[in-house]
């Protein structure tokens, strides 16, 4: 499986946690993540684990918008940028970037792209700015 369906995957299973409580073991049952089973797991349990953090600061940069009233989708593909860039060092935050702006192209609403490629932009450029201090 290639990392890029990984992402899929886990936008679904992150979507799916905004209806029920639900476990990634479920989406296991469904599709076999081969190599990319530790990655996911990862990034679904860092995501559940720091998804207040990440929302705040999600929310502090969606100027003109309540983070809440995004699309579910749209956030998540957010979330899981986030996660990416901050606290996973093995993904280059130029490819956690632009795979977050393919999932908004794939499965995101039509103005999602340029809204995530913004989010997640700066994000990476403060985060920058301040590991550079």
């Amino acid at each position: 499986m290639q990392r890029r369906d990984a992402r899929e995957l886990l936008l679904t299973a992150l979507y799916r946690c905004e209806f029920l409580p639900a476990a990634l073991e479920e989406l296991f049952e469904e599709t076999d993540p081969e190599d990319q089973r530790g990655y996911m797991e990862t990034v679904f349990n860092g995501i559940r684990a720091r998804q207040p953090e990440i929302d705040k600061l999600l929310g502090e940069k969606t100027v003109g918008w309540k983070f809440e009233r995004l699309a579910l989708l749209d956030r998540n593909i957010l979330r899981l940028g986030v996660y990416e860039l901050l606290y996973l060092d093995e993904v280059p935050p130029e490819v956690a970037l632009n795979e977050a702006v393919e999932l908004a192209k794939k499965f995101g609403t039509e103005k999602a792209r340029q809204f995530i490629n913004g989010i997640l932009d700066r994000i990476w450029k403060e985060q920058r700015e301040s590991s550079a201090s």
